[in-house]
């Protein structure tokens, strides 16, 4: 709630939360090894600050939270929300890391066909964000 007002750059963490909370709330649950690979990703953004790495980790709980129990937030809502922004705030496309996107995809089970395929348009639609918008930065 106060975020705005005590994290530096807290709409930059914010973006990053979400694109973060695409990927790991694209099959409905967050399971161990996408919180593991979440820790992992958000230390490797934030390599010299525990507190904003965990600060990132706990934003994406929260939007994944506020998914799953209806509160003011859905799946469909957020992605509005990542195209709105990245239109709106162009050099936030440089802040979609491909690589990092789809470390979280390795834990998919692959015959879980369905999941995989979400996770591969999803990833393709912020490839095209990124690069429609990357360039305009």
């Amino acid at each position: 709630m106060f975020r705005e007002f005590l994290v530096y750059n807290h709409s930059s963490l914010e973006y990053r939360a979400k694109l973060l909370t695409l990927m790991v709330s694209a099959n409905g649950d967050i399971c161990e090894c996408e919180k593991q690979k979440l820790k992992e990703v958000a230390h490797t953004i934030y390599p010299d600050s525990q507190e904003r790495a965990e600060l990132l980790i706990d934003t994406v709980k929260e939007f994944h939270t506020k998914i799953i129990t209806h509160n003011g937030l859905d799946f469909n809502h957020l992605i509005q929300l990542v195209e709105r922004e990245t239109k709106e705030v162009k050099r936030f496309a440089k802040k979609i890391d491909m690589a990092l996107l789809e470390t979280l995809t390795e834990c998919v089970d692959e015959d879980m066909e369905e999941d995989v395929l979400f996770q591969r348009h999803l990833l393709e639609f912020l490839q095209n964000l990124k690069t429609e918008y990357g360039d305009a930065a």
